[in-house]
C-alpha cells in the first residue's frame, strides 16, 4: 500500500544537502572558501533572495527556502557542535603552554576592542546595553575561517599562526560567559536589580554546571569504554551524539544555552583517551551543521537593507578592520612579536566572525538590540568575512616584505660543487630524500641533496652527506647545482605545487634529463607525466601495492609470485597514467637509465 508523502516537508532539507553536497565542493574547486559559499547560497536561496520571488515564480519554491526560521533548530545544533569541538580540542596542557598569549594577548584584545567598538556604537546612538553587546560581538573573529586559511598554507606553527590561534582560543573561551551575560541581561531587562539578577543566574548556572561536571566525570569514561568494547562504529557515533546533545539540553533546561552544555561536555571528554576517536566521529556532523548555521546567516542578509545603508555598512566594515587591526598590532608588539608577525596577526584577526551572529541574533531575539541595527552591523561583519581570504593574502605578502633577513647556519651557506661532474640531484632532505640518498650510496651512484629547509640541510651536512641549501623551483639554482651535467633529477618533496614548478624548470633547462618525481596520488602522477617526468611515483598506489605484497606473503602466496604480480600491477598503473607518446617519447630504456645513473 503506497503511502502519501508531502514533498514540502523535506524540501528545505534537500536544499541544505544540495548546498553542502554540490555547491560547496564546486566552490572549493574554484578556490572559494566553503563558509563564504554557504553564506552566499543562503543569501541567494533565502527569503530575501530567490525565495522572495516564489509568489511571482512558483517554480522557484522547489530550490529555495522561503522560511528561514525552519532552519533555526539545525543552526542552533551547529553552534552547539562547534562549541563541543572547541571544548574537545582544549586541554589544560595546551592552555598552560600558550597561557601568556591566550590570557595576555587574547584577553587584552577582547577587552580593548570591545571597549573601543562599544564606545563607537554608543556614540552613534545605541543604548548602553546594545553598545556593550555590539562591542563584545564585533571583538570576536572567525575561528573557522582563520584556522582553515592558516592550515591550508601550513602556517599554524609560525609566529603569526601561534599568536592568531592563541587569540582565537581566548575568544572561543569568552563566548560562553558572553552568552551567559546575554541571558542575564534578558532576564533583568527592565525588572529588578542587575546585581541581584547576576547573583541568581550565577547560582543557577553553577548548580547546572556542577551537575553536568559531576555526572560527566562519573559516567562518561565508563560509557565510552563500554561502547568501545563492542567495536561498533555506529554505537560509538550514537554515544558521541548523545553526550553532545544531552548535555546541551540539560543546560538549556537550566536556562543556559545549548552551546554551554556542549562546550562543557567537550572539555570533559578532552581528558579521556577517547578524545581523538570522538573528534573523527563528530567531524562530518559538525561540518554539515555549521554549514547550516552559515546558510541561515546568509538567509538573514537583506539586500534591501544593504541598498538602504551602503555607506554605513561599508564604513562599518572598514572601521571594524582598522580599529581591531590597530589595537591587535599594538598589543602584539607589546608582547614582543616581530613587526612582520604582529602585522600578519592583526590583519588575520581584525575581521568579524561567526560568533558575532550568535551573540547579536541572541540579543535581538531578547529585544536587547534593535533589529535594524543588528541587520546593519551583521552586514558589515559579513563583508569583512568575505574579504578575509584576500586580507590573508595581503597580510602574508606584507609580512614577507617586513620580515627580517633569515640568518642561515654555516652549513647552509655552502655552495653546490662547481666541478661539473655528472651526478644525480635529489630534491628534498626529508625522510624520503634521505632513503633515496642512502640507496644511491649503496649502489655507488654519485649525487647531491638540495632543500629549501635550512634545518634539514644542516642536519644532513653534519651527518656527512652532500646536502646544499636552495630553492629548486628556480632555474638559476638548478643550473648552479649542475643540472646541465646531471645524470638524473629525483624529486622527493610532498608539495605538489613545488614538484610541478621544479619539473617545469628542469625540463626548460634539460629536455633530455631523466626526471623521477613523487606524486600525491594518481591524478597528480598523470599531471606530472603530462609536464615531462619520466616516472611518477604516486604515494597512494605505492602504499596499496606494498600492503598487498605484505598481505599476500602473510597469506602464504610464494614470494616470487607476489613480487611478479606487484611489478605487473605497477607497470599497469604506469601505462594507464602515462599519456601515450608524451613522456614516453622522452624516456630512455630502463637499462640505459641505469647506466646513466
Amino acid at each position: 500500500m503506497a503511502g502519501t508523502v508531502d514533498p514540502s516537508v523535506y524540501k528545505d532539507a534537500v536544499v541544505v544537502l544540495a548546498t553542502a553536497g554540490v555547491v560547496v565542493p564546486l566552490a572549493k574547486s574554484l578556490k572559494v572558501n566553503s563558509i563564504i559559499a554557504f553564506v552566499a547560497c543562503g543569501a541567494l536561496l533565502g527569503p530575501f533572495g530567490l525565495g522572495g520571488l516564489v509568489s511571482t515564480v512558483p517554480l522557484l519554491s522547489t530550490i529555495t527556502v522561503s522560511n528561514a526560521e525552519a532552519l533555526a533548530g539545525p543552526a542552533e545544533l551547529g553552534v552547539a557542535f562547534l562549541l563541543f569541538v572547541i571544548g574537545l580540542e582544549l586541554s589544560f596542557e595546551r592552555l598552560m603552554t600558550m597561557k601568556r598569549l591566550v590570557f595576555g594577548l587574547g584577553l587584552g584584545q577582547i577587552g580593548l576592542c570591545a571597549v573601543a567598538i562599544g564606545l563607537a556604537a554608543y556614540a552613534l546612538g545605541q543604548p548602553p546595553t546594545a553598545a556593550l553587546i555590539i562591542g563584545f560581538g564585533l571583538a570576536l573573529s572567525s575561528t573557522a575561517m582563520v584556522v582553515e586559511l592558516l592550515a591550508a598554507k601550513k602556517r599554524m606553527t609560525t609566529s603569526a599562526g601561534r599568536s592568531s590561534f592563541a587569540i582565537l582560543l581566548c575568544q572561543d573561551l569568552a563566548v560562553i560567559p558572553l552568552l551567559f551575560l546575554i541571558n542575564v541581561l534578558d532576564a533583568q531587562n527592565g525588572s529588578g536589580s542587575l546585581l541581584a539578577g547576576l547573583a541568581e543566574a550565577f547560582i543557577k548556572a553553577f548548580v547546572a554546571i556542577a551537575v553536568i561536571v559531576v555526572i560527566g566525570r562519573l559516567a562518561l569514561r565508563p560509557l565510552f569504554r563500554l561502547v568501545a568494547s563492542t567495536d561498533s562504529t555506529e554505537s560509538f557515533m550514537a554515544a558521541t551524539l548523545l553526550v553532545a546533545l544531552g548535555t546541551g539540553l540539560i543546560a538549556a533546561a537550566a536556562g543556559l544555552s545549548m552551546g554551554l552544555g556542549a562546550f562543557i561536555a567537550g572539555l570533559l571528554l578532552a581528558e579521556t583517551e577517547f578524545r581523538r576517536a570522538i573528534e573523527v566521529t563528530i567531524d562530518p556532523f559538525k561540518s554539515l551543521l555549521i554549514g547550516v548555521f552559515f546558510l541561515t546567516v546568509g538567509m538573514g542578509v537583506n539586500p534591501a537593507d544593504i541598498a538602504a545603508h551602503p555607506f554605513a555598512i561599508l564604513g562599518g566594515a572598514i572601521g571594524l578592520v582598522l580599529v581591531k587591526g590597530v589595537i591587535i598590532f599594538g598589543l602584539a608588539r607589546r608582547f614582543r612579536l616581530a613587526t612582520a608577525s604582529a602585522l600578519e596577526t592583526a590583519i588575520l584577526v581584525a575581521p568579524g566572525g561567526e560568533f558575532a551572529f550568535v551573540l547579536l541574533n541572541a540579543a535581538t531575539g531578547t529585544k536587547l538590540i534593535d533589529p535594524g541595527a543588528t541587520s546593519i552591523v551583521l552586514a558589515a561583519v559579513s563583508l569583512t568575512m568575505v574579504a578575509l581570504p584576500l586580507l590573508a593574502r595581503i597580510a602574508r605578502n606584507l609580512a614577507q616584505k617586513l620580515a627580517a633577513p633569515v640568518t642561515l647556519p654555516d652549513e647552509a651557506a655552502v655552495l653546490p660543487p662547481g666541478d661539473h661532474a655528472p651526478r644525480a640531484i635529489v630534491v628534498g632532505g626529508g625522510r624520503v630524500g634521505r632513503l633515496v640518498g642512502s640507496m644511491l650510496d649503496e649502489h655507488g651512484k654519485s649525487h647531491i641533496v638540495v632543500d629549501a629547509d635550512a634545518s634539514l640541510i644542516t642536519a644532513q651536512r653534519r651527518a656527512g652527506r652532500p646536502a646544499y641549501y636552495g630553492d629548486a623551483t628556480k632555474p638559476e639554482f638548478l643550473r648552479l647545482c649542475g643540472l646541465e651535467e646531471a645524470t638524473a633529477l629525483i624529486v622527493t618533496i610532498d608539495n605538489p605545487r613545488a614538484v610541478d614548478a621544479i619539473v617545469l624548470a628542469a625540463r626548460s633547462l634539460r629536455p633530455d634529463i631523466v626526471i623521477v618525481a613523487r606524486a600525491r596520488d594518481a591524478t597528480h602522477a598523470r599531471h606530472l607525466y603530462e609536464i615531462g617526468v619520466n616516472d611518477a611515483v604516486p604515494e597512494t598506489i605505492e602504499a596499496s601495492l606494498q600492503l598487498s605484497e605484505a598481505a599476500l606473503v602473510g597469506l602464504g602466496v610464494p614470494m616470487g609470485l607476489v613480487i611478479a604480480s606487484v611489478h605487473e600491477r605497477r607497470d599497469g598503473f604506469r601505462a594507464q597514467l602515462k599519456p601515450a607518446g608524451a613522456a614516453a617519447a622522452r624516456a630512455l630504456p630502463r637499462h640505459a637509465r641505469s647506466r646513466r645513473l
